[in-house]
């Protein structure tokens, strides 16, 4: 277990630069609801888990399965109209903000796993505060390297100048960099007060033209917004009324 951190796969799979989309809690939650909801959308399989014991202690339950606090799926992408298959998707995901102690190693862990499997591009999706009304920012990007910049200007992103990014999208960027890894992070205008199924669905709408022979639909979110903003809001109040420890806190389940 290296520094505290366990990669567990449940299979082995033989990936060709396979691209990955990270997802962990950020503003608005905005990063964890996309990267499940392309999880689902695209029925990705589970395929590897990362353990620490300084994780907090919970399980999320889908469908009746227990499911660690981080999660590791994959799955095939059709890149032709004849179905012939092309590089994988993978994504990475969590409902839990590690504490700062646990961000570098984790990211290693996560960044290791990436190369030693020929990741492609990774894609970290993040929420960004920008105060009242965020559905009238653009969703703004960070790259690194010549090859993820031009891949802004291929999707019509703008470039994030000046500013910051922190927690694990931060410490991703910086890392990705000096392990010469692409990195990509899409920052997404999201309300800071409550969960932002809009915000992700924005942030999904940007995923898609990266992928557009998955055809990743945002619709069902934006339609779905007020109803998974109400029940997240909800977990979140009876989290808060357990008077758990901070560390312990459950985002939404």
């Amino acid at each position: 277990m290296e520094n505290g951190m366990l990669l567990h796969e449940y299979k082995k799979i033989s990936f060709r630069r396979p691209m990955v989309i990270v997802g962990f809690p950020s503003v608005g939650l905005v990063s964890s609801i996309a990267a499940n909801f392309v999880v689902r959308s695209m029925k990705l399989e589970r395929i590897a888990t990362i353990l620490s014991p300084d994780f907090p202690p919970y399980a999320i339950v889908h469908e009746g399965v227990a499911l660690p606090p981080v999660r590791i799926y994959a799955g095939q992408r059709q890149c032709d109209d004849q179905g012939e298959e092309c590089e994988e998707l993978i994504v990475v995901t969590s409902e839990f903000m590690p504490a700062p102690n646990l961000i570098l190693p984790l990211v290693g862990t996560i960044l290791d796993w990436c190369k030693s499997n020929e990741a492609n591009t990774i894609v970290v999706l993040e929420g960004r505060n920008v105060g009242d009304a965020p559905e009238k920012h653009e969703i703004a990007a960070v790259a690194t390297g010549e090859k993820c910049r031009k891949m802004l200007e291929t999707y019509g992103l703008k470039e994030f100048k000046e500013g910051m990014v922190s927690g694990l999208s931060g410490v991703l960027l910086y890392e990705g960099e000096r392990a010469g890894m692409d990195v990509i992070c899409l920052l997404g205008p999201a309300r800071l007060d409550y969960p932002d199924a809009r915000g992700a669905a924005r942030l999904i709408e940007h995923v898609a033209k990266m992928l557009p022979e998955l055809k990743l639909d945002p619709e069902p979110l934006f339609k779905e917004a007020e109803g998974i903003e109400k029940e997240m809001k909800a977990a979140m109040e009876s989290m808060r009324q357990q008077s758990r420890r901070p560390d312990e806190s459950v985002l939404y389940g």
